[in-house]
């Protein structure tokens, strides 16, 4: 455990961190479920409305600095083309 109170600090403020990082990923994590699940339903208006609403976690979590850019591009466009080759 630190003695110096500034690493005291830190470690408060990097537990805080985790934390909210964590919250942050299991709600794109939740509705990233949602879109699979209305495409394994096979539902397409529900799939999309889904994927508006995920994509806009997605873009918050990246904005916020939960994900790097790249993965938050790749996890859109993985779950467009998968909302996309619904028939």
């Amino acid at each position: 455990m630190a003695n110096i109170k500034s690493a005291k600090k830190r470690v408060q403020v990097a537990q805080t961190r985790t934390e909210r990082n964590k919250a942050i990923r299991s709600k794109v994590k939740t509705f990233t479920k949602k879109v699979l699940a209305a495409v394994e339903a096979g539902d397409k208006a529900a799939a999309e409305t889904a994927l508006r609403t995920a994509v806009s976690e997605i873009d918050k979590a990246q904005t916020k600095g939960v994900y790097h850019a790249n993965t938050a591009s790749r996890k859109i466009a993985r779950l467009t083309k998968t909302v996309a080759s619904m028939q």
